[in-house]
């Protein structure tokens, strides 16, 4: 017998950071044992996003930020064409959320590629905790780097490399961060869809699939539907060259 969505996110589950296994890839790393306590108290509680669900929606109240304890998500607006345009994807261990603080309003769509579960902080208890906890602030001001970080390491892929680059900077990217998680960094599923890789880097679906099938000839990787093998990792960074260097594992962009 199913379990109601309601009944999951009751607010009785409450995520324990001092006990998560994705605390050194999330807000608590480096923070003492008392904060950390403090810390766990202002988490509202874990919730359950299904497959095609949506987290948050362009113009949503902005009230708290979500880390990410499993599965896939995508991020995306509307342009003025009426055309999806899809600005990240978040693993496990990322916040998201970041770009609503100064608008108070959320400036992009976020849903679930897969099922997940996402830890949600209300913002105004976290204000309160920055304030107390020096540490806490520092780790913020880190992940908030990483964010403006990310958007211009963006703007340099999608203007000075080329499709074959693109591609594998963006593969390479996904491996240093499951790598960084503790999966392994050759073998592993893609959530998204070739048509979602291809808007997230600019490229039309049929150079996607044409990239794809000649990183395969050249043996660079095996795919096989979203399983994807990189059986030379070495070649598939020289391909990229230096762009993969500004792009930081724990970033929620490639």
């Amino acid at each position: 017998m199913s379990i109601p969505l309601s009944a999951q996110i009751l607010p009785a589950l409450k995520a324990v950071c001092s006990k998560c296994s994705l605390r050194e890839l999330c807000l608590p790393v480096g923070i003492e044992r008392e904060d950390l306590a403090r810390l766990d108290a202002a988490i509202d509680r874990r919730q359950h996003v299904r497959a095609g669900q949506h987290l948050y929606r362009v113009q949503d109240r902005f009230e708290a930020l979500y880390a990410v304890r499993s599965g896939f998500f995508k991020t995306y607006e509307i342009n003025s064409d009426g055309c999806e345009q899809i600005n990240g994807f978040h693993m496990v261990g990322e916040i998201m959320g970041l770009d609503a603080i100064s608008a108070d309003n959320h400036t992009c769509n976020a849903i679930a590629l897969e099922d997940c579960e996402v830890c949600i902080i209300p913002f105004h208890r976290l204000e309160e905790l920055l304030r107390d906890i020096p540490s806490l602030m520092r780790q913020f001001h880190r992940l908030m780097s990483r964010e403006i970080a990310a958007d211009h390491d963006m703007m340099m892929l999608l203007g000075t490399m080329t499709a074959e680059e693109k591609l594998a900077a963006f593969l390479l990217n996904l491996s240093q961060r499951l790598s960084l998680r503790g999966f392994s960094p050759t073998v592993f599923h893609l959530s998204m869809s070739r048509e979602e890789i291809g808007n997230y880097l600019g490229l039309q679906l049929e150079t996607v699939s044409r990239v794809f099938s000649k990183l395969q000839q050249e043996n660079l990787l095996q795919a096989n539907r979203r399983n994807l093998t990189i059986t030379d990792l070495a070649g598939l960074q020289r391909l990229a060259g230096c762009a993969t260097a500004t792009h930081k594992p724990e970033s929620s962009r490639p």
